[in-house]
């Protein structure tokens, strides 16, 4: 490109500079700007930051920083309601979402997503080619250009990273053949077709350096789409799934020559026993790129409680190697999530990545528990609610079964009442013998 004034966080993090934005990354993770800034430059940290997106309060993502989460909302072609989206926003990132999508399918898409990116601080991710779809009158076609367009539209208006499902070829197709749930990706099935019907090759594969370029100039992060990712557990880790992945490799080492920053989205289907096989193969590939899992879900069996068999899996990812989790709601596989879902899924989405972090030894990851352990222990029920991760859910079932004020300073709960609850016996013994905190060898 002829103007090399940097513009990327990349580019920016290339030529030595320690920008505002990671000096913000680094203060919210507790972790050192030159740390932040050499990971970017190595790729293995992504800063998702449109120039355009004014409200933006920037996160890294990637394995120096701590595990982030991400919620979609958007509406469908069914249901179409730009409060309803905002109030998603609000709720996803009131309980602790680090990024939300709009994967929006109908009515009015370009208000929706303007209206989000103007109230949210979170970064904000799409899937371009659904706007694309949902932009055809009746029978008439889209083109690889229309989807070009539609890249650089949404990132004048703010989009901070992209999907863009540039890894499915033509030649991965028949290795399709044989699963049970085929391509469960939308935008992979929507290539697919594409593809076929013309017997063409990915218009963005094809297209990718002028991808690049639009990212480039609005500093959008790319996140390479898996198309091909598994559907259920029978379907995982099949020659079509690692094909892609080869393919994702090769264009992120594209993207970086180019000043983009760039991450790799994994799997949705992955029985526990492959789920570290597949955070390393992404990694090595990928040239530790971080990696973007959807779950994985550890079980095909639990509709209506995906957000549990997702988490399951998210939680080893996380530990693996895999620096960020998109969440999956109880309506996974069922339809459109509503505010309640996404709280579900969010909280649910805390819990993993907040284990992960503990089990790889993030620093200062435990503290929080250690302060609960400690005020638990002490029955500050006020300091319990406020540190745990939904201080009203937490006081509404504390308070629910004891309501009386002298019970929300009573040493118990309504489990084991003052007879058998073992903190307070416990405690009643340091203060009649005298021994005080039990010493922490003896814990040991």
């Amino acid at each position: 490109m002829a103007d090399t004034k940097p513009v990327t966080q990349l580019q920016f993090a290339r030529e030595g500079t320690i920008t505002p934005h990671m000096r913000r990354v680094a203060e919210r993770d507790g972790i050192d700007p030159e740390l932040v800034r050499s990971e970017v430059e190595a790729g293995r940290m992504v800063i998702p930051a449109n120039i355009n997106h004014k409200a933006l309060d920037p996160i890294g993502i990637g394995k120096a920083a701590s595990i982030k989460i991400n919620a979609n909302i958007g509406n469908s072609a069914v249901e179409s309601d730009i409060d309803g989206e905002l109030e998603k926003l609000h709720l996803a990132i009131k309980h602790g979402a680090d990024t939300c999508m709009d994967l929006s399918t109908g009515g009015d898409i370009d208000g929706i997503r303007q209206a989000i990116i103007d109230a949210s601080p979170a970064p904000i991710g799409t899937v371009p080619i659904y706007q694309v779809i949902t932009s055809v009158e009746g029978d008439e076609d889209w083109t690889a250009e229309d989807l070009l367009n539609m890249i650089e539209h949404q990132a004048e208006q703010g989009v901070d990273y992209m999907t863009v499902h540039a890894g499915i070829l033509t030649e991965h197709l028949p290795l399709v053949n044989g699963r049970i749930t085929g391509i469960v990706s939308r935008g992979g099935a929507l290539m697919a077709q594409w593809q076929l019907e013309r017997h063409r090759q990915n218009p963005l594969y094809e297209m990718f350096d002028a991808v690049c370029d639009i990212a480039v100039k609005h500093d959008v992060t790319l996140s390479l789409g898996d198309g091909l990712r598994p559907g259920c557990l029978a379907d995982a880790s099949d020659a079509a799934q690692f094909a892609e992945l080869d393919t994702l490799g090769e264009l992120t080492k594209r993207a970086r020559e180019r000043g983009v920053q760039v991450m790799v989205e994994g799997p949705g289907h992955i029985p526990m026993d492959q789920i570290v096989m597949n955070v390393e193969r992404q990694q090595e590939v990928c040239d530790g790129a971080p990696f973007y899992v959807l779950g994985p879900l550890v079980t095909d069996i639990a509709p209506g409680y995906d957000h549990i068999t997702s988490a399951i899996g998210a939680t080893m990812a996380g530990m693996a190697g895999a620096s960020y989790l998109c969440y999956v709601t109880p309506r996974e596989h069922l339809g459109l999530p509503n505010a309640a879902d996404v709280k579900e899924g969010v909280i649910a989405y805390k819990i993993a990545a907040h284990a992960a972090d503990i089990a790889r030894g993030f620093p200062g990851a435990r503290d929080r528990d250690d302060a609960l352990s400690r005020a638990r222990f002490d029955f500050d029920w006020n300091e319990q609610f406020a540190l745990s991760l939904d201080p009203e859910t937490a006081k509404h079932m504390h308070d629910e079964t004891l309501p009386d004020d002298y019970f929300k300073t009573a040493e118990f709960c309504s489990m084991c009442g003052p007879k058998f609850c073992s903190m307070h016996v416990t405690r009643e013994i340091q203060r009649t013998t005298g021994l005080g905190e039990i010493p922490l060898e003896a814990k040991n």
